[in-house]
């Protein structure tokens, strides 16, 4: 009996030290790499200055050489787009167009190893909708293609969508899809729980704030509100929480629990706009990357890490819309920090 009992204890201290090295994971912090300029720096010049502000993962838009090429052994990883013009054809082929197409595009200017997630077709749903049908085949298919490869474990594939998807999100707990897009969603969503992926999302409490000013507090939309509401016996003092968890309350009424959320973009600018400063900036993605690396979570997924990542690394000076959106940069034109945020 002492014997069974000393295993046991043994057991439970083996469970004990993974569950703690398990939880000590820091989630991951990346930044877009927008190109949209003609201030920018040629791409292995700012793949230096990815490196001097230990930045260690990039969302590219697209997979153009120029862009990709410079990163091969960088061991930088890389979240890859794959643009939404394509998708009809990757989703009409045959499964060894889309397998040509990665390596074409993808595979023959970086490692695979390097490639952590495509972002297969960026807000299509409402934004773009006449790629909605073609979303799913084409990651059916690029799958697949993964799968002969020999890559489908180790590159993820998801589709990175914008708030707007949501047709109500506040209080969290109210959170639902738009009822016109679940025709393309539910089978999105059922790819997503069968491969262990996660759901892709855009979550800008800038936009909450600026466009609903008499509701949406600055403080509140900075994390530096003392003001708390509640949610279902949860605390809420932040946007950025309300908004990450009312998607997982609008999956979990689609009957999908258990996806994990990843923010694909999320950010402040620095001009442009009442509202839009350093100091702003600073104080919003300096809090949402230190609340990745200790991986605070949301109040419905405590301690659960939420991979981020922050728009944009520069300022991209034709950007079309309001003057703002060319005001997203964390490193200026001279390849210095806007201010001084820390990835680590």
């Amino acid at each position: 009996m002492g014997m069974i009992i000393q295993e046991a204890l043994f057991l439970l201290s083996c469970i004990y030290i993974l569950l703690r090295s398990y939880s000590a994971v820091e989630a991951a912090v990346g930044v877009c790499y927008g190109r949209v300029g003609t201030n920018l720096p040629p791409p292995s010049e700012a793949i230096n200055l990815i490196k001097s502000i230990g930045v260690s993962r990039i969302r590219l838009f697209n997979p153009d050489p120029e862009a990709l090429q410079p990163f091969a052994g960088t061991g930088i990883e890389l979240l890859v787009g794959v643009p939404n013009e394509i998708l009809p054809t990757l989703a009409n082929s045959p499964v060894t167009i889309s397998m040509e197409w990665l390596q074409t595009n993808i595979f023959a200017h970086v490692s695979p190893n390097q490639v952590k997630y495509l972002a297969v077709g960026n807000e299509i749903f409402l934004k773009d909708p006449f790629y909605s049908p073609h979303i799913v085949p084409a990651i059916s298919n690029l799958y697949q293609a993964l799968q002969t490869l020999g890559l489908a474990t180790t590159i993820k594939l998801s589709s990175s969508h914008a708030s707007t998807i949501l047709s109500n999100s506040y209080p969290p707990s109210s959170g639902v899809f738009n009822s016109t897009i679940r025709p393309f969603l539910l089978p999105f969503l059922q790819f997503l729980r069968h491969t262990s992926s996660p759901l892709m999302v855009n979550v800008y409490p800038f936009f909450a704030y600026i466009n609903n000013p008499q509701y949406v507090s600055l403080d509140h939309a900075l994390f530096r509100s003392s003001y708390v509401e509640y949610d279902q016996n949860l605390a809420y003092d932040n946007m950025f929480d309300a908004s990450i968890d009312a998607f997982v309350y609008a999956m979990e009424k689609e009957g999908f629990e258990g996806i994990p959320v990843m923010v694909t973009e999320t950010g402040w600018p620095t001009a442009g706009i009442d509202g839009a400063s350093i100091d702003n900036a600073l104080s919003y993605n300096g809090n949402v990357v230190r609340r990745a690396l200790t991986n605070v979570g949301t109040p419905k997924r405590p301690g659960v890490g939420l991979d981020v990542f922050l728009f944009d690394l520069f300022d991209e000076n034709k950007k079309s819309g309001e003057e703002f959106e060319r005001h997203f940069g964390i490193l200026g034109d001279n390849g210095i920090k806007a201010y001084d945020i820390r990835f680590n």
